[in-house]
């Protein structure tokens, strides 16, 4: 494997004695793993935070042995770590990139809406508008990973328009009418998610839930799920805070 490109820095394992094996999520390539000599060491650890954007250049492996990559700060995001609600989606969304996407397949889309959510964060202007993009970011890797939504339509009626509800079975969407008997037993469906526009903080709230009830049940499983969600456990009390 030979690569040259600008990627984010997603997980680092300590490795050795000190070094790291590092996850990147790159554009064109997907995820893809290495190690980083020395990527323990004051110099490079900065370079391999999360969230952080760098130059990485991976030369050939075997089959059995990792390729080696050397790495070049492009962006630091290091500010982030001074703000708990931006630290806690660094920590979440860099996990979920590490942990859900396979190795080698590209998601062009995943990789440019990740980069605009850490963009937002860093910026910290508005919250809400932050978290809003995360939710729509949770809604396309849904997709990506073939657990999307189908928001299009009403399942009982096949109606497209007044569209209020989402079952949290079947992750269709339900009109006003249909669903109003099972509204207790159904995700109330933010506009914002199918429409655009502004998002009120109890519409991030629920688009939040929803997303997260979906990636909990479809995609995270076992151990790994609990250090993800200590960190999207955080971003929702930030929220209602």
């Amino acid at each position: 494997m030979h690569l040259d490109a600008e990627a984010l820095v997603c997980a680092a394992i300590a490795h050795g004695e000190n070094g790291a094996v590092v996850r990147f999520l790159t554009a064109e390539s997907g995820l893809v793993a290495a190690y980083v000599p020395g990527g323990r060491s004051q110099r490079l650890r900065p370079a391999l935070a999360p969230g952080t954007r760098v130059r990485v250049r991976i030369d050939g492996r075997s089959d059995t042995q990792l390729a080696r990559a050397s790495v070049e700060i492009v962006r630091s995001r290091a500010a982030l770590a001074f703000d708990p609600l931006a630290l806690a989606l660094v920590e979440w969304l860099a996990g979920l990139a590490a942990t859900l996407l396979p190795e080698g397949h590209p998601y062009p889309r995943v990789h440019a809406t990740l980069e605009s959510v850490l963009d937002l964060a860093e910026l910290q202007d508005d919250p809400l508008v932050t978290l809003a993009a995360l939710a729509r970011f949770e809604m396309l890797l849904l997709a990506e990973l073939g657990f999307g939504l189908d928001l299009s339509a009403c399942a009982a009626t096949g109606q497209t328009h007044d569209l209020a509800f989402v079952s949290p079975k079947t992750g269709r969407a339900v009109s006003a009418g249909a669903g109003a008997p099972y509204a207790d037993r159904l995700f109330r469906l933010p506009a914002f998610i199918t429409g655009g526009g502004k998002a009120s903080a109890d519409d991030v709230a629920e688009a939040l839930l929803i997303a997260r009830h979906f990636i909990e049940r479809d995609l995270l499983t076992g151990r790994r799920a609990a250090t993800l969600t200590a960190a999207r456990d955080r971003i929702e009390a930030r929220l209602r805070r």
